[in-house]
């Protein structure tokens, strides 16, 4: 379980590291990205390894790139090249 929780934390960090140094003008502070990917990873695994039980790294180790992944997804903002047409009066 230890080892469970390490590897999805340096899972978190990594795909938080990679988004925040990907996309940096779409995402607020880099400590709060970085956070939340570890964060997220995180709760995957525990969330994961709650429904699987143990003896499943590999799934555990999943379920938390998917949870950091979609928890990474809600903090990207719109890009700005997104421009609506005036419609005339």
């Amino acid at each position: 379980m230890i080892l469970e929780a390490l590897g999805s934390a340096l899972i978190g960090l990594a795909l938080a590291w990679a988004t925040a140094r990907r996309l940096p003008h779409r995402l607020p502070a880099r400590t709060l990205v970085l956070a939340t990917g570890t964060g997220g990873a995180l709760i995957g695994a525990f969330i994961t390894h709650m429904a699987l039980g143990s003896g499943h790294t590999p799934a555990t180790l999943v379920g938390a790139l998917a949870v950091s992944a979609a928890l990474q997804s809600l903090l990207l903002r719109p890009t700005r090249r997104l421009h609506r047409r005036q419609v005339p009066a």
